[in-house]
């Protein structure tokens, strides 16, 4: 994909969240293209599950799904890319909690080399993928949810109030300066809260799309992060955003770097 398609699909991406809906015809006078180009662009995004194409132009998707499984299949690389490089900030002798979305799930396979870690989880399937001889897996009981394979509900958010002193690595379905992390449903988002909220630092895994995606329930405010872990430097919004509040970013280096940016 070149830089320009790129561009204006990010573009395109966060006018249909900020708008709900938008046109061929004013899309291709902001962006100084052809109809024809932005209509590529969309059928693109649409195929991809980010948008619906409408007469005209595209709305947000009427349905979108949530489930582990239909996660797991979404930006798969760039999830891969950030849970190897969230896995290097953690070393051995550390508690961490990991919260339960697929991009966290990509941290399990990096952490098996680790000694004597604890590890929090409220995923089923995440306990069961961090199965190593260095690896101290608590998992959090509560109300049991077969399509996103995780623990939820006051049994949950009990056990983990009884809990401090770790680093907690976050994901999310939404990104906002003004509202920060959020997620798709209300149970997700108040358990990752708490973590948050009892945790000693807190690392936020998010690819880029997130970035462009606003979700309804809120899981805490941007303050609350120390790190942000994506697999693409930030728009430069973002990137003058987290410099103004202290916050690192940790992405892939350039083609031919040999080891990761921050920035």
């Amino acid at each position: 994909m070149s830089s320009a398609t790129q561009h204006r699909g990010d573009y395109i991406r966060e006018k249909v969240y900020e708008t709900g809906r938008v046109s061929v015809r004013e899309l291709a006078k902001e962006l100084d293209v052809s109809e024809a180009t932005i209509r590529r662009d969309l059928k693109v995004l649409s195929d991809a599950g980010e948008v619906e194409l409408v007469y005209g132009g595209a709305a947000l998707p009427h349905k979108r799904e949530f489930s582990f499984r239909s996660k797991a299949s979404r930006e798969t690389e760039a999830k891969a890319v950030i849970g190897a490089l969230a896995a290097s900030l953690v070393t051995d002798d550390e508690q961490i909690f990991v919260d339960s979305g697929s991009t966290c799930f990509q941290m399990a396979r990096y952490l098996k080399s680790r000694r004597n870690v604890s590890v929090i989880v409220n995923s089923a399937r995440l306990a069961l993928e961090l199965d190593a001889p260095g690896l101290k897996v608590i998992l959090l009981g509560g109300q049991y949810r077969p399509d996103r394979m995780d623990t939820v509900g006051p049994m949950a958010t009990a056990a983990l109030e009884q809990l401090r002193g770790y680093v907690a690595f976050i994901g999310c379905d939404g990104l906002s300066r003004e509202f920060g992390l959020a997620a798709s449903d209300l149970e997700s988002a108040h358990l990752h809260g708490l973590a948050v909220r009892n945790s000693r630092r807190t690392v936020l895994l998010a690819d880029h799309t997130k970035f462009l995606a606003p979700s309804l329930f809120r899981i805490v405010a941007m303050e609350a992060v120390s790190v942000v872990v994506t697999d693409r430097p930030p728009l430069p919004e973002w990137a003058a955003y987290f410099e103004s509040q202290g916050i690192d970013v940790i992405f892939p280096a350039p083609l031919g770097g040999t080891e990761q940016d921050r920035q």
